[in-house]
């Protein structure tokens, strides 16, 4: 499984990565736009905290496949490392990606809603697809369903694009994506710590602190760590 943060809140992104093994960050011009900083100076930031083997997806904001083409590789420039361009499945955006797989740039396919979009998507190079889950849910639909097909797809045809389940509003939605053998899911910094979290893991915490503490020798260094099981 290839955990990856959907944010681009750099002091967020260098707390969890300093504590998990998340593989990457994701992004998009909505996620950006609520840092309310430039661009560039954040995606220097990122790259800055997850290292150059970290995957670091950005989607251009262009229209037309050429000017995508253009940023998409002006982004590249300027990320370096294990660089995606996050490219929408619109007509003008399934011709960039081909374009961008020409030239050797790795491809996320984005805003995906059907398995008709993810597999021409597949077809046209991307490396990741990327069905939007909980956006599929809102509208009655079965987004667990959706990323179902996708997989079903990749493996009868034997492609090699991985899918890369997004837009998560719950622990359950992510548990569903990872037993369908989804390679990798981007979501919250919040939902992520989610994924780990139980009251029943606090309770024993608390209680090995609290049993052993009588019979550790360490005290000065318990007593500087306390604050962790409380």
């Amino acid at each position: 499984m290839i955990y990856m943060l959907d944010t681009a809140n750099v002091a967020e992104i260098e707390r969890l990565f300093d504590l998990y093994p998340i593989d990457g960050v994701t992004t998009n011009p909505t996620i950006i736009a609520q840092e309310q900083k430039p661009l560039r100076r954040l995606l220097l930031d990122i790259r800055t905290v997850i290292g150059e083997d970290a995957h670091l997806h950005v989607q251009p904001i262009s229209n037309r496949a050429e000017a995508i083409v253009a940023e998409a590789l002006e982004y590249r420039d300027l990320c370096k490392g294990n660089y995606y361009a996050k490219i929408p499945v619109t007509p003008q955006g399934i011709k960039a990606i081909r374009l961008l797989k020409q030239q050797g740039v790795k491809v996320t396919a984005t805003a995906i809603f059907t398995q008709q979009q993810a597999l021409i998507a597949a077809k046209a190079g991307a490396d990741f697809v990327a069905p939007y889950v909980n956006c599929l849910d809102n509208i009655s639909s079965d987004g667990i369903g959706v990323v179902a097909d996708i997989m079903t797809f990749i493996k009868a045809y034997g492609m090699a694009t991985k899918v890369l389940a997004a837009s998560f509003k719950n622990v359950e939605q992510v548990h569903r994506v990872c037993l369908l053998g989804a390679h990798s899911v981007t979501i919250t910094p919040e939902l992520f710590e989610s994924l780990l979290y139980h009251p029943l893991t606090d309770r024993a915490v608390w209680d090995f602190y609290h049993d052993g503490v009588p019979y550790y020798d360490e005290l000065e260094f318990m007593q500087n760590t306390s604050e962790d099981v409380k």
